[in-house]
């Protein structure tokens, strides 16, 4: 990182950052062309989840290449300012890189279900056995992960 100033180094720190986003951006790779797609997802300390129909775009790229990375934000508000180019963003960040694997097994579907309703909602929650068979999940390992703050 080259601003090793705005560097988060400490895991719960970074770990509270990715319990408090709402929106994670998945970017894969399409054969050589970036595709970035914002999704829901769930995190339980080691893997993300995010739920997708068993067809589409994102479902065929992982298909051919499992390699993922992923961004989330927190606390980003506009600082404004007198001058037109100095205006700045200020937030928490989170960067990683993970491998992905697809979920079809309804038992582990329905965990991974959970984890993603926890993330937005508190409570316990039953799902509809038909539409956990539409439902397809990622699994993401997670290899690293970067903190980056900009307070």
């Amino acid at each position: 990182m080259r601003r090793s100033d705005k560097e988060i180094t400490n895991r719960s720190e970074i770990d509270d950052i990715l319990g408090r986003a709402s929106i994670c951006h998945l970017g894969l790779n399409a054969g050589g062309e970036c595709y970035v797609v914002p999704v829901n997802f769930g995190y339980d300390g080691a893997c993300l989840y995010i739920h997708s129909a068993k067809e589409g775009r994102k479902i065929d790229i992982l298909r051919a290449d499992k390699r993922v990375s992923f961004t989330v934000y927190a606390d980003q508000r506009l600082q404004e300012s007198d001058k037109a180019c100095s205006f700045t963003m200020k937030y928490k960040s989170v960067m990683g890189r993970g491998l992905a694997t697809l979920i079809d097994d309804r038992e582990a579907k329905v965990k991974a279900l959970a984890v993603i309703m926890r993330h937005y909602s508190k409570g316990e929650f039953s799902f509809y056995p038909a539409t956990v068979d539409k439902t397809v999940i990622i699994k993401i390992k997670i290899q690293s992960l970067t903190g980056k703050e900009s307070i």
